[in-house]
C-alpha cells in the first residue's frame, strides 16, 4: 500500500504565497507522474499541475506563471509553490501519483489540504 500525505495548506491573503508538499510512503519502486488537483465547493475536481519523473511539467491555464510544481524523486515528494494567490484559488488541494510498486502500477490520492485565499 502507498500513502500520499499533503501539508502546507492554510489561510493566506490575496497576493500571498503558500508552498504545498506531498510525501509518498509505502511500497514504492518509483513514482511516474505526480500532480496536484483542486476542488472548490460546488465544483468538480480539476487539474492544477503535473510533473513526470523526467521533469516535464504541465499547468492549468489559470495558474500558469503563478504556480510552480517541482519534485524530489529521492524523497518521493512533490511540491507546489503558489504565488500571487487569488480568492478563486481557494479549494482543497489533492496530491496524486502514479506509483510503480515493482509488480504493479497504481494511482493514489492524498487526503487533501485546504487552501483559503481571503482578506
Amino acid at each position: 500500500q502507498v500513502h500520499l500525505v499533503e501539508s502546507g495548506g492554510g489561510l493566506v491573503q490575496p497576493g500571498g504565497s503558500l508552498r504545498l508538499s506531498c510525501a509518498a510512503s509505502g511500497r514504492i519502486f518509483s513514482i511516474l507522474t505526480m500532480g496536484w488537483y483542486r476542488q472548490a465547493p460546488g465544483k468538480q475536481r480539476e487539474l492544477v499541475a503535473t510533473s513526470t519523473r523526467g521533469g516535464s511539467t504541465n499547468y492549468a491555464d489559470s495558474v500558469k506563471g503563478r504556480f510552480t510544481i517541482s519534485r524530489d524523486n529521492a524523497k518521493n515528494t512533490v511540491y507546489l509553490q503558489m504565488n500571487s494567490l487569488k480568492p478563486e484559488d481557494t479549494a482543497v488541494y489533492y496530491c496524486n501519483g502514479d506509483v510503480d510498486s515493482g509488480s504493479y502500477l497504481s494511482n493514489y490520492w492524498g487526503q487533501g489540504t485546504q487552501v483559503t485565499v481571503s482578506s
